[in-house]
């Protein structure tokens, strides 16, 4: 799927949907950069909520909802790539990345998730997490472009 160009239209939207503000100050340098990349491919925002009820009020008919948790599906980054690809390719006017509170997803939250997909076996403090993600989605956007940032070995 190497080279393939994403069918990115103004209408995908790409959000990392999140409980609370980024508190330390390296995730947020981290975040602001890789949005600042990820900007080149596709339109991408981070969605700071208050709390596990508005992370579900925030979900709209047509999402596509990916929950990151640590139970689930672990992939290498060009597998995340393709199924990028086919995410993007599906027709959702948005797809939500979602990382959990400190006790992880409601069960009517996960009900609605079309996927769940782990970035590691190991925990990471939350901050770290959105900064985690936001490298592996620019990796994966990069990968789609056949652009050298990302190294097979």
């Amino acid at each position: 799927m190497r080279g393939a160009e994403p069918k990115l239209t103004p209408a995908v939207e790409i959000i990392l949907l999140v409980v609370g503000p980024t508190q330390v100050d390296y995730a947020k340098a981290g975040l602001a950069d890789f949005a600042q990349r990820i900007g080149h491919y596709a339109k991408f925002r981070t969605e700071s909520v208050r709390d596990r009820a508005a992370q579900h009020a925030f979900l709209k008919p047509g999402d596509l909802l990916v929950l990151l948790d640590e139970r689930g599906e672990h992939l290498k980054s060009v597998e995340l790539a393709q199924r990028l690809q086919k995410w993007m390719n599906s027709g959702p006017k948005r797809i939500l990345f979602a990382v959990g509170d400190a006790y992880g997803f409601s069960a009517e939250f996960r009900a609605q998730a079309q996927y769940e997909l782990a970035l590691s076996k190991m925990t990471f403090p939350h901050d770290l997490v959105r900064v985690l993600f936001a490298e592996q989605l620019y990796r994966a956007l990069s990968i789609l472009r056949n652009e050298p940032y990302h190294h097979e070995g």
